[in-house]
């Protein structure tokens, strides 16, 4: 493949977005976003091909695909949305976005899917073979997406299928803004349960490194489907305490009774007092990892970043853009922290 191509990215103005963006431009790449919301980045805006648009629009697809090599499709609806946005966008909007890249000629898509399509698993670590039983809108959206993936490859697109971890570094807020302000504010942290279980993580520029193979190495090899995680993670009381003591103010990890806690999220989920969905409450006192072996063995995938130094990463931004970041999004975005809601109260507890 020649060094230089131009690519597209859907959702190219959110959280993976704009790091897959920035490392494009760094590899000397020619690079249009189309997201739905503004692309809003001083540093890369002058150097991207800019287009607003709805996925699931094809006129806007068609319009962002011009000049186009290589989509990588990252644009999703996150868990809370409305059911009807979250198959609208995932499923109608990857199909539009499949149709029309076939009908200008691109020969090759990423699609970022997730380890979500596995549902909630009876063993670990999660093999690309296992059964897709998504829960909820999400899960069943995301394992929906894969199938029109799977349509499109039996017509001869080259279509790398990427199912990563959930992904945290640079710009990432979302739920993790409220752990980056306690371990800020000096506050110890609570969690679900003893704490105890392995749980993967990935650091957003390995993902980057991933979908950058699955962009350029030979058809033969990244026409597949592939986990993407850490090599080496902890437990939420091990990769969390790390965080608390880089803050320095010698803080803890402090266990909350399993059961009783999530009643209660459940409730507060209930009367919208939380940002807390049920896929996180519920299975963050679950172990949660897949193997990694096929990336590492087909494209030559090596994370360079565990699950303590993503955390950490990440927390050094926060600490850096905390003063002008701004607050609200009930969990529609990873780019914004999210609206604490009754949890604020609970700081006076820790």
């Amino acid at each position: 493949m020649k060094s230089e191509k131009t690519y597209l990215i859907t959702g190219g103005a959110g959280f993976l977005g704009i790091n897959l963006v920035r490392h494009l431009l760094a590899k000397g790449q020619r690079v249009t976003s189309l997201d739905v919301v503004p692309f809003d980045y001083a540093d890369v805006k002058d150097r991207v091909r800019i287009v607003t648009g709805d996925i699931r629009k094809p006129e806007d697809v068609r319009r962002a695909l011009e000049g186009v090599e290589i989509v990588v499709h990252a644009a999703a609806a996150l868990p809370l949305y409305k059911p009807a946005d979250i198959y609208s966008i995932d499923i109608e909007g990857t199909r539009t976005v499949l149709t029309e890249a076939e009908r200008a000629g691109v020969k090759r898509v990423v699609h970022i899917s997730s380890t979500a399509v596995y549902g909630i698993p009876d063993h670990h670590p999660l093999l690309e073979t296992d059964p897709m039983q998504g829960v909820g809108p999400y899960g069943e959206a995301k394992v929906a997406a894969e199938g029109v993936c799977a349509e499109f490859r039996k017509q001869g697109m080259i279509l790398p299928i990427v199912r990563p971890k959930s992904f945290i570094g640079p710009e990432r807020l979302g739920v993790f803004a409220l752990f980056y302000e306690w371990a800020r504010d000096g506050h110890n942290f609570p969690i679900l349960g003893k704490g105890n279980n392995l749980y993967q993580y990935l650091d957003v520029e390995d993902l980057c490194d991933a979908i950058w193979l699955c962009c350029t190495l030979p058809d033969e090899v990244v026409n597949d489907t592939f986990n993407i995680g850490a090599e080496q993670y902890g437990t939420p009381r091990t990769d969390f305490q790390a965080v608390l003591d880089y803050a320095g103010h010698g803080k803890r990890v402090i266990s909350l009774p399993e059961a009783p806690a999530i009643w209660m999220l459940r409730f507060l989920e209930f009367l919208h007092l939380s940002p807390l969905y049920k896929w996180i409450y519920e299975t963050a006192g679950k172990e949660s990892f897949v193997s990694i072996d096929k990336a590492k063995q087909r494209l030559g995938f090596k994370p360079k970043y565990s699950n303590r130094d993503a955390l950490i990463r990440n927390y050094e931004w926060y600490l850096a853009n905390a003063d002008r970041l701004k607050g609200g999004g009930a969990g529609v975005t990873h780019r914004v922290p999210w609206a604490q809601g009754a949890l604020r109260l609970c700081k006076a507890f820790f």
